[in-house]
């Protein structure tokens, strides 16, 4: 490959506002935003995730290649145009793909996305093999939910088990009876397990414990992911010696404004505070939280922001490539929103979804039409 041909030339972004199905976040009568991050001047948890606009990148190299990407939503421009300023008139092939010279921030993942895609394209791989190789064909997932009401969930989870997924997730918090949940779950869908994600939101370990109890009587709690805040890894210790449930411990590195570093993940190992991960990251960073778990003998699955169609492409690439992405993962974006933007969805045989082969680097296309759909707004930088 000649230098020259792979020179980043011009970036094409599309803005997106992607809404959810109706009813499917949550019950209706239940009002639970779950953005977590501060938006403009409202508190975090204040806004509906669904509500906020995503970005989808197009890099053309000089040599016509495409690289997709996704960004997070709630991106910043002014922070997006000064990173393809810095990008502009570079090959990919001076850029090191483990650490590319971008600033700690959201952006970076949607960026690193779109270079690793032209890379991998250039090379004519998926992209999974730019990370080692995939030693699976098809990758465990689960299903999601937001709140529920108890008249409601039982029924609600029977239609993902008579799909054939295995696991569902749900967030939750003191106000819900989850045991009550769980209870009715068992009536309905015998042999799903339930996965509960509090957002630390359990509060201490005093709550955390009588809650445990009550699901262990029930008996179908697969894992509870982050039932204190973070910083409480001496409880989380505790909280694993009390209680037969897997206690996992959420290290999203996309919360780069919340502290979150890869070093958690050490950090919980040298405190005794973890059964495993939910790990959501780029690329390359991704892999080295896989390579933590794995050496400390570990299971995780890869976590998402009920993303589209480009970032779950990603997500799936990587957790073929990852040791301990046992677990099932959160990539159940397009059983969410109204659409994922691409033009053959990912293909979900439940409970499993394969890695997308649409040709090389990601292996998926976009949908124009659907990008037209929700556009809204669009910039070129050149």
């Amino acid at each position: 490959m000649q230098r020259s041909d792979k020179t980043i030339v011009s970036f094409r972004f599309d803005e997106v506002v992607v809404p959810a199905h109706p009813g499917v976040i949550n019950s209706e009568s239940l009002a639970k935003p779950l953005h977590m991050l501060p938006v403009g001047g409202k508190a975090a948890w204040s806004t509906q995730f669904d509500e906020l606009p995503k970005l989808i990148v197009r890099m053309t190299l000089a040599d016509g290649t495409v690289g997709l990407g996704e960004f997070y939503r709630d991106h910043e421009w002014p922070r997006i145009e000064a990173i393809c300023a810095n990008l502009l008139g570079t090959s990919i092939l001076d850029l090191p793909l483990q650490d590319l010279p971008l600033p700690l921030c959201r952006e970076y993942d949607g960026f690193e996305c779109a270079i690793w895609d032209a890379y991998a394209k250039s090379l004519g791989v998926p992209m999974h093999a730019l990370l080692g190789g995939a030693i699976r064909d098809r990758v465990a997932v689960s299903a999601w939910s937001s709140h529920r009401t108890q008249e409601e969930v039982g029924p609600w989870v029977r239609r993902y088990w008579e799909q054939g997924y295995k696991v569902i997730k749900f967030k939750c918090d003191l106000e819900d009876d989850v045991a009550g949940w769980c209870a009715r779950i068992k009536e309905h869908a015998p042999g799903m397990k339930v996965l509960f994600d509090p957002n630390q939101r359990w509060e201490n370990a005093g709550n955390a414990r009588r809650i445990i109890r009550e699901l262990e009587a029930v008996g179908n709690v697969l894992l509870l992911e982050d039932p204190l805040p973070r910083w409480m890894l001496l409880d989380f210790a505790e909280l694993r010696r009390f209680s037969s449930i897997p206690i996992v411990l959420h290290v999203s590195l996309p919360y780069v404004y919340q502290g979150q570093r890869p070093h958690d993940a050490i950090n919980a190992i040298a405190h005794n505070a973890v059964d495993g991960f939910n790990f959501n990251g780029g690329l390359a960073k991704f892999q080295a939280l896989d390579h933590i778990a794995a050496t400390a003998g570990l299971y995780c699955w890869h976590g998402s922001e009920v993303d589209l169609g480009i970032l779950e492409a990603m997500y799936v690439h990587q957790s073929a490539a990852a040791k301990s992405c046992v677990w099932p993962g959160d990539i159940f974006g397009r059983m969410i929103r109204t659409h994922d933007l691409l033009e053959k969805p990912l293909a979900f045989e439940p409970p499993f979804v394969r890695i997308p082969n649409d040709g090389p680097g990601l292996g998926v296309k976009l949908d124009e039409a659907a990008l037209a759909r929700f556009r809204t707004a669009e910039r070129t930088i050149s």
